[in-house]
């Protein structure tokens, strides 16, 4: 099943609240951006300043240094899945079993240097897995459609989690990662700029084909 996932992304908790109420009126599914300033150049409110409705599968994407520093405060938001980067300061396989064992799925995000080789121990534990390859903490800018190599390689593995895509995402390419094999795709700026963010939600809606 694809889905269209919109992304929220805020340093402030007015501006998180802010988007939270536009985009709990035209999505089932969100992706939460929480940065902690050292990871990314830029800073989110804190977990425990965040919630969301109930009614929405909530996805967070901890871009954080230290994951593992936040696991008691994750179990207490009990999101449906949590994404932690390659790269950051965490004992990979450790992580993914304190989500698991809360029942929080586990995804992974990479950057786009890195290569589906170095992760490829890791992948029969993932629930879902992100390419990367928009800036860290902003929305914006263009999709790099060369990385869509690295979604045939993780589909060709057979194995069962999602494959997700951030960055640059809009109606004149989602089509063509869909067709790459993309499961999820997390779209920030095309919903946000748009004038009626609502519409620009359903016409990428439209463009699912199952």
């Amino acid at each position: 099943m694809i889905t269209i996932c919109p992304t929220l992304t805020a340093e402030t908790i007015t501006e998180y609240r802010r988007q939270m109420t536009m985009l709990e009126a035209i999505a089932g599914r969100i992706h939460i951006d929480m940065m902690d300033g050292r990871f990314t150049p830029t800073q989110s409110p804190t977990l425990d300043q965040i919630s969301w409705p109930k009614h929405l599968v909530s996805d967070i994407h901890l871009m954080y240094q230290q994951p593992e520093l936040y696991i008691d405060e994750i179990k207490a938001l009990k999101p449906n899945l949590v994404v932690f980067h390659y790269e950051a300061e965490v004992n990979h396989l450790n992580f993914i079993k304190a989500l698991k064992s809360s029942g929080i799925k586990a995804g992974l995000a990479i950057l786009a240097p890195t290569r589906v080789e170095q992760v490829s121990f890791l992948l029969p534990e993932l629930d879902h897995i992100l390419i990367f390859g928009g800036h860290l903490g902003y929305q914006g800018g263009e999709a790099d459609l060369s990385l869509t190599a690295k979604v045939r390689q993780l589909k060709q593995t057979g194995l069962s989690f999602e494959v997700a895509w951030d960055g640059g995402i809009n109606d004149q390419n989602a089509r063509q990662l869909i067709e790459a094999g993309v499961d999820v795709l997390n779209v920030g700026s095309f919903i946000h700029k748009a004038d009626n963010p609502h519409d620009a939600y359903a016409k990428l809606e439209a463009l699912i084909v199952d």
